[in-house]
């Protein structure tokens, strides 16, 4: 993080010190000129620029240091908001988050497919109900940040019946265009488990991690990729879709293999609790683990850590990862299952001449989405790497 001292960097420069404090915390005007390498002057007139503006907060004085007693700077964390909103396929989630990237408010909604109609209904509603809560902090809301699956009607076929029929109408409706009408604040768009990487690795793994896989299980497995402390997007936004990743051979016998996706989403024991009678919400239920869903869980838990164990092995070979972090949408105590099960089945594989990743548990958790949304305007204002969310299609 370096500033420049030419002449027409003043927001580059406000960013490269409001990245220094979000990185390093509270420090003084003496250490920010160290870190960002801008002179002493500067950083004071862009100090008192933020300030003015509402973005910094002045901390207790430090004494007990040589020299005059120092002064540290925090961020403000209501000198700004933004919203996120995260289309599922099971939920609809929509958050507030301040300006350190915490969540101040939530609302879920929960169903069995994303109908359009309903699903916009819900979101206007919603957006009315974090503006009420919100009070006269809403004021200080810089935009909206929306994020999805990307073709969510190309999922009709593997959801079947009425979720397929109304997943088919999504092929002609524009998601952020729709939403843009619900709202006078700027509405961008991200693919979600792009956004939830990204809410990992700013707000959490990635803090100390430069280069990981990301996998987010949910209703279906996805993922994300960071190399550098950078996202890879990829030419067409495809780089860590780890849930397409193949997990076996193809034979003349067998056929074409399953992917990821088949094997350990949430989607495959959703369906096996309804044929059991059982509510196939339970999977992001703490209670999915007691003793009467057991024959379900196992069953599914030896599934997908097999083959996530493979996927993991499979792409320390092409990337060269620090580690592999695991999050999700499922119930803590699944979640928590699946990383041992998955840390136990890495044994199984050899990583002779490659670096076997750590296996690693997300820190963001089951909102990675909703938060990683929030947080597409608040970066493209505040942070100084404004690349970090590529404009994907939806289509």
């Amino acid at each position: 993080m370096r500033g420049s001292n030419h002449v027409g960097m003043r927001q580059f420069n406000e960013r490269i010190v409001l990245q220094a404090i979000r990185h390093h915390g509270a420090i003084p005007k003496a250490d920010l000129a160290r870190l960002t390498q801008l002179s002493t002057q500067t950083v004071a007139i862009i100090v008192s620029r933020l300030m003015d503006e509402g973005l910094l907060l002045k901390q207790a004085r430090v004494r007990g240091k040589i020299g005059q007693p120092s002064v540290p700077l925090s961020l403000n964390p209501e000198g700004a908001f933004s919203v996120g909103i995260q289309v599922g396929r099971r939920s609809l989630e929509l958050l507030v988050a301040n300006f350190c990237g915490e969540q101040v408010q939530r609302i879920e909604v929960h169903y069995e497919f994303p109908e359009p109609d309903a699903l916009f209904a819900a979101i206007a509603k919603g957006l009315k109900t974090l503006e009420k809560r919100m009070g006269e902090h809403w004021s200080r809301v810089v935009g909206v940040g929306l994020t999805a699956p990307l073709s969510l009607h190309k999922w009709a076929d593997l959801m079947g019946g009425e979720a397929a029929q109304a997943l088919t109408r999504w092929e002609h409706i524009d998601l952020q265009a729709q939403v843009q009408q619900l709202t006078n604040l700027p509405v961008v768009f991200a693919k979600d488990t792009t956004a939830a990487c990204v809410a990992e690795l700013l707000q959490g793994q990635g803090r100390r991690i430069r280069s990981f896989l990301y996998v987010f299980v949910g209703t279906f497995i996805g993922g994300g990729l960071v190399m550098s402390g950078h996202i890879v997007n990829g030419e067409r936004g495809n780089a860590g879709a780890i849930g397409s990743l193949p997990v076996g051979l193809s034979t003349e016998r067998s056929g074409m293999p399953p992917q990821l996706l088949q094997m350990a989403s949430g989607w495959q024991l959703e369906q096996a609790l309804m044929a059991a009678g059982h509510d196939p919400l339970l999977v992001h239920q703490e209670h999915i683990m007691n003793p009467a869903y057991e024959g379900l869980t196992q069953a599914w838990l030896a599934q997908a850590s097999e083959s996530l164990a493979m996927s993991v092995a499979t792409s320390a070979a092409l990337l060269d990862l620090d580690a592999v972090v695991l999050d999700g949408s499922l119930g803590e105590p699944l979640m928590t299952a699946l990383m041992a099960a998955t840390q136990s089945k890495l044994a199984q594989y050899r990583f002779d001449g490659i670096h076997q990743p750590a296996l690693l548990k997300g820190q963001v958790g089951a909102h990675a989405r909703a938060l990683g949304g929030a947080l597409l305007p608040m970066h493209s204002q505040f942070f100084p790497d404004k690349e970090i969310f590529l404009k994907q299609d939806q289509g």
